[in-house]
């Protein structure tokens, strides 16, 4: 059997009709009936049914999207005897990756990303912040030419490593224009502007990085039994103290995605499996490395697929 991970994705995965064909999964349905549990309404239908405005919605989203990862692995580890050698999530993802190696309770999750989402949404004024893909540009260019550009209370950070070559900037919405013009005429071969609610992974963020320390106070957390590969260290955390420390400080820092797989892969780690809606990480991951073994679950067919990637 492969030494395999599991991986979770981030906000931008959901759609109406999400894990419509896998309802039936005996552990997906008890899932849902533990999220709507948990949330006090219907999640879904929601994810099932829309609309897409009430889905789109980041104190929805981010819920619906960490049910339904949270699901598709319960649905694999009921198939097979195989616990992965480590786990990892790109940003909203790494909530589920936590439940996964059963550091957080999946209820006491659920009501944290949507408090999470809450005050991400509350932190910056709608209009006032921005998020965009800069795509050919080195990590170093991107970061140097965002401080560039950057002004006293009008700054723009690299906010996400997603691949060689593609790295999302995040700020203050003026600033980010200058970058994209900056990068434009830089040598960038594309930039691409993000629709986006909140400039999410930069010190913009600092008043729900305050916000979700308070409510990781009161919520019990434990020690991993699998090492989360963490967004803010890009290394394994199993200590649940650093893990709360992990947890704060992505909100206000970088998703360092790249540096996250390749320390999976230099630590045993040939196949990576996608478990939530969409295969955006199997993309990323493909570009990152394409040596390794990719699969993603998210119905009936790509279930039975994953398992035969492991086995």
């Amino acid at each position: 059997m492969k030494k395999f991970a599991v991986v979770f994705p981030g906000q931008g995965s959901q759609s109406v009709g999400m894990f419509a064909s896998f309802i039936e999964d005996p552990e997906v349905k008890r899932t849902y009936e533990e999220a709507n549990d948990a949330l006090s309404y219907d999640l879904k239908k929601i994810s099932l049914e829309g609309p897409a405005e009430e889905l789109n919605k980041t104190e929805v989203t981010q819920p619906a999207i960490l049910a339904a990862s949270v699901a598709a692995l319960r649905a694999l580890k009921s198939r097979i005897d195989a616990v992965p050698a480590a786990v990892a999530g790109h940003s909203l993802g790494e909530y589920s990756a936590l439940v996964a190696a059963g550091a957080l309770d999946f209820a006491d999750a659920l009501r944290l990303v949507r408090l999470r989402g809450q005050a991400m949404q509350a932190a910056v004024p709608q209009g006032k912040g921005a998020m965009a893909a800069v795509l050919g540009l080195a990590d170093e260019v991107v970061i140097d030419g965002c401080k560039a550009v950057s002004q006293d209370g009008d700054a723009v950070w690299a906010a996400n490593f997603n691949t060689p070559g593609q790295v999302v900037i995040s700020g203050a919405k003026e600033a980010v224009d200058r970058a994209a013009k900056f990068f434009a005429e830089n040598g960038a071969k594309r930039v691409v502007p993000l629709a986006v609610s909140a400039p999410s992974h930069c010190p913009m963020m600092q008043s729900a990085a305050d916000k979700l320390k308070e409510a990781l106070s009161s919520i019990t957390l434990k020690d991993a039994a699998i090492p989360v590969y963490c967004n803010a260290y890009a290394k394994p955390l199993t200590a649940k103290d650093e893990i709360v420390k992990a947890l704060i400080l992505q909100l206000v820092g970088p998703v360092r995605w790249v540096e996250c797989v390749k320390a999976m892969q230099s630590d045993g780690v040939s196949a990576l499996i996608e478990c939530g809606p969409g295969k955006v990480l199997c993309g990323l991951n493909r570009k990152i490395d394409k040596s390794l073994d990719l699969a993603n679950i998210c119905d009936e067919d790509s279930l039975n697929k994953a398992i035969e990637l492991i086995k």
